[in-house]
């Protein structure tokens, strides 16, 4: 292929060369070589584009099994992660939700039991109803008296302590950083871990992005970590990994998940072609050092506040504070569903799934300066209308995907 063919097949949507084409035979355009349609979609970090550091990794990896537990790739990978969170093992799983439904089996051992968590959290809302199916687990779902995180008066006042016959005790605290993008300060991680060690009670992290909580400055990724139990941090949230989950904790913790992530058919044969692209995401992404040194995300937490910024000063309002990299927009304010803030957003060569922006490093200028334009229009339309009634709500029982 001539080279100025190959360079203008390696523009992206945003019309830029993200990189330089490379002679030989593997030089041809691909879909690892740019961003393509994730810079233009706020839908969820899960979206991000797979880079060429990421194949480079997998052309390189080793190609051995894991149920047998022989690959140096997948080894090196929980190796490094455990090191990294402080804790004594690590175990990769193919899902945030797997690796936060083996930690739940794992610690539970005998009905009655029970977990306590935030209402919002994913285990409880976006997961299926696992720890009912795989754990016979009651969820007891908590609204945060602050609206924002859990404090420890919050775990006090609804925790289900002693043998009294009527109650289904609390086993497990699970507590999930970031949630909505908001962060759950480490001084209050801190005051629950200690209560959770105090009564025996197992303290479980969703940390599917506690990366992002890291990287704005609210603590290293070990000061939060080691508070845990277990911890499940997200590969492929965020981090641009195309697969996969970790799930870290004491060895004889981990060496259950095991046993538990095989029964449900996560036992693994050559994960090299995972695991390897998993570790370039860390290293590459979330960075090299505990607190994120020479990462990627920090630019799309300082484009999210821009985007609230810009949202806020046209007069929108929003639901909650950006703190991290997720924008939320508040729609009925401007009489406009979810499904309609879409179709907005698809004539301006967006993607939305409603009014929560997920703002991942992949997202490009010119998807901002759309962005722009599509807030003065949406803002536009509730000024010219400010007597209308409101559009329809969502249908009853209906759910809106905000993983």
């Amino acid at each position: 292929m001539p080279k100025r063919k190959a360079q203008d097949q390696l523009k992206g949507l945003n019309g830029t060369t993200d990189i330089a084409p490379v002679d030989g035979p593997h030089s041809q355009q691909n879909a690892w070589s740019t961003p393509g349609p994730a810079a233009f979609d706020f839908r969820s970090d899960v979206v991000t584009t797979p880079t060429p550091s990421m194949l480079a990794a997998i052309q390189n990896c080793t190609l051995l099994d894991d149920v047998f537990m022989e690959d140096p790739t997948t080894i090196s990978l929980e190796s490094h992660m455990a090191s990294l969170t402080s804790h004594e093992a690590a175990l990769f799983v193919l899902s945030g939700t797997m690796g936060n439904q083996l930690a739940l089996r794992s610690h539970l051992t005998q009905p009655p039991h029970s977990i306590l968590c935030d209402y919002r959290a994913h285990i409880l809302v976006w997961e299926a109803g696992g720890a009912a199916s795989l754990s016979q687990a009651l969820v007891n779902g908590v609204v945060p008296k602050n609206g924002v995180y859990l404090t420890l008066e919050d775990i006090e006042k609804n925790v289900v302590l002693g043998d009294e016959i009527h109650g289904c005790p609390t086993r497990v605290i699970s507590l999930e950083n970031t949630l909505g993008g908001t962060i759950m300060p480490l001084s209050e991680v801190r005051r629950i871990s200690a209560f959770a060690k105090e009564h025996s009670i197992k303290l479980h992290l969703d940390g599917a992005r506690i990366w992002e909580a890291v990287v704005a400055g609210a603590g290293s990724l070990p000061d939060y970590t080691k508070e845990f139990d277990s911890v499940s941090l997200c590969f492929s949230k965020g981090l641009g990994a195309p697969v996969g989950s970790i799930l870290v904790g004491s060895k004889e913790f981990i060496k259950q998940a095991r046993w538990v992530r095989k029964s449900i058919g996560g036992g693994l044969r050559q994960p090299g072609v995972v695991t390897a692209a998993a570790r370039v995401a860390v290293d590459e992404t979330f960075g090299t050092g505990p607190n994120g040194e020479g990462g990627m995300l920090k630019k799309s937490h300082i484009t999210a506040k821009k985007i609230a910024k810009m949202w806020t000063e046209m007069g929108g309002n929003l639901d909650q504070p950006t703190e991290t990299n997720m924008v939320w927009f508040n729609l009925e304010d401007l009489n406009l569903t979810e499904d309609e803030f879409a179709v907005i957003g698809k004539k301006h060569g967006l993607r939305f799934l409603g009014g929560r922006l997920v703002v991942h490093y992949q997202i490009s200028d010119e998807a901002v300066e759309r962005l722009e334009g599509l807030m003065k229009e949406v803002i536009g339309r509730k000024h010219a209308n400010e007597n209308g009634s409101a559009n329809k709500k969502r249908k009853v029982g209906e759910k809106a995907y905000g993983t």
